[in-house]
Formats: C-alpha cells, structure tokens, sequence
C-alpha cells in the first residue's frame, strides 16, 4: 500500500481518537500507539511521534485534504482535542452547487441500473448519497421535472457483459458462437478480449480472433453459448484503443482512413454544423445554398448509413466512386 494511502488511514484513527467522547484529551503517544494498533496490531515503534506531528498539522493546514481540522492542544489536560465538539473529516463539506451536480450525476447512472454489470451501482449511488446526507431516494422530483432522459430498449447480449468482463481483466481465452451481420452465417469463434466498446446503445467486444490472428468486432447481441476458457493470452502490445478507432465511424475499426467530401442542403447543414458527425470533421465551405465538409475517415456500413439518413439532403463529392447500397 502507498505511504500516501496509510497517512489516510493514519488521519481516520486520529480522528476516530479526537472523537472517541470516553477517552478525551488523547496525548501524542495515545495517538501513535493507536495507529500502531490499527494497522499493525503492535505497538512495535512502527511509527514515529514526528509522523503522528506531521499528520497532525496536515490534518489542519494540506488544502488539498480540504479538512482543514481544528485540532488544538489542551495544556490543562495535556492532550489533543477539536475545538468544535461536533467536527470530524468524516463530514464532508459541499455547497450546494456540488449536491446539485453529484444529484445530477447519480440520477444519470441510475439510468444504467438494468445492466447486469451495473447492478451494483444502485447501491453503491445509494451510500454516496447517504452519506453525504443529500437525499435518501436516487431519483429526484426537482431533476425529474426539469430533465428528462432518453429511454432506450435494453439491447440484447448485456447479460454477457460481465463474463466478458471477467475474460478482459484475467486474460483469458473466450468461445463462443457468432452470427456474422453481413451473411448470418453462424460460426465457433475463439477470441483474446481486449476492450468492451459502446456504440448507440449496442456493445460489442474487441479483440484479437485466434483463427484470424486479427483484431475484430463482434457485437453482442450476436453472440451465444459463451464460455471463458482456462487458456490464458498476452495482449498484442501494439493494441491501442485511441488509434484503432482515431479514424472509424461508428464501430467499424482498422483500415485505411478516406476523404470523404458531403455537401448538405442548408437546413441538413445547420445540424451538421451544430453537430459534427466526426471529430475530423472540417468545414470546407458554407454558403445560402448549403453546407461542405470534409471528413477522414474509414468508410464503413455505419458511415454509409448515417449519409443515406439525410436523403435528399445530401450529396457525396469524394470519393466519386463511393456506394451507398
């Protein structure tokens, strides 16, 4: 455990000392033999009377800690104590701006909470609440009257969601069988996951095809009868999740990125300016009769489709040679 994680632990018993209402006053070496304790079970000189000094002052100066405890020394009764009775790092101190965002937040994830592998959450957002005595219901009628939230149809293979997870942090192999989108041909498919990726309420899984000794996509709700293997595999260090999507559009990755050049009538134009449909998205020109950008990417179905959903509205310059079928 890092020195910075046992100071932590250090200020929570000096401050459990500083509160303890039947042992009042609690000297230096009170403190230190309690440290020594908690995290030792000795009292074996582990820790020395400067640390227990140190800890102390950064208790009620470190503004990173944000405590900012007031701890003072009675010479009457030769022992620490907090001047206000009722103080402990216990309490976190936010203004009201904060609970509005963390409310905000919490009422956010708790959009999530039919996902197997969110499951979690419900009550993990349910402690934070608590405990930061904000509110003891997750969904706020204040947000609920002023936000409203997409709601989604739950995407089919979420359930899969934390075996795969498992297979990504433990490294091992997965089978499974997969119904290709292209063909809906079924195949047995062992894979090395490297990512779980989410696109338009869809996940899919990422990583190296044993057969194919390639990286490729399968996306869940394609997926049946899987298993985690005891066949354990090392990443491929030359996998990097920022570059292999740098250039796609939607889930589609690897291949060589294109200019694509789209000329929007005006009303199909204002959206696109207002909304990029690619990060390398550029306005090459804009005038009354429309809007023209420039985008590089890697072409793919899911770019093809976006371009169709504009119709009329949309016109494709380069490549000249592109289908939309």
């Amino acid at each position: 455990m890092p020195a910075n994680k046992y100071a932590l632990l250090r200020y929570r018993i000096i401050d459990d000392c500083l509160t303890n209402k039947g042992r009042k006053f609690p000297t230096k070496e009170d403190l230190k033999y309690a440290c020594e304790q908690a995290l030792y079970g000795s009292s074996d000189e582990r820790i020395s009377i400067s640390t227990i000094e140190k800890d102390m002052w950064a208790m009620k100066n470190e503004g990173e800690l944000g405590y900012y405890a007031p701890i003072a020394y009675s010479k009457l009764e030769k022992g620490y104590f907090y001047e206000d009775p009722e103080y402990t790092i216990k309490e976190i101190s936010l203004s009201e701006e904060d609970k509005e965002a963390i409310r905000f937040a919490a009422t956010t994830l708790f959009q999530f909470k039919d996902l197997a592998i969110f499951d979690q959450f419900g009550s993990a957002i349910q402690k934070i609440m608590d405990r930061l005595s904000i509110s003891p219901e997750i969904q706020d009628d204040a947000i609920d009257r002023f936000v409203q939230f997409e709601n989604t149809p739950m995407a089919k293979g979420t359930d899969l969601l934390p075996i795969l997870l498992q297979a990504i942090k433990e490294t091992r192999e997965l089978r499974f069988r997969y119904i290709s989108f292209l063909d809906e041909s079924e195949s047995e498919r062992v894979l090395h996951p490297y990512l779980l990726k989410e696109y338009r309420n869809r996940w899919y899984v990422i990583g190296k095809d044993a057969d194919a000794g390639k990286v490729k996509t399968f996306g869940l709700d394609r997926i049946s009868d899987l298993s985690i293997r005891e066949n354990y595999f090392t990443v491929d260090k030359s996998f990097d999740p920022e570059t292999l999507f740098k250039y796609s559009f939607g889930i589609t990755a690897g291949g060589k990125p294109e200019k694509i050049v789209l000329k929007f009538a005006s009303q199909e134009g204002r959206y696109v300016k207002a909304q990029p449909l690619h990060p390398t998205q550029k306005i090459i020109n804009e005038s009354a009769d429309g809007l023209t950008v420039e985008l590089k990417v890697i072409p793919s179905y899911e770019l093809k489709a976006t371009i169709r959903s504009f119709g009329t509205g949309v016109k494709v310059i380069e490549p000249v040679d592109i289908s939309l079928d």
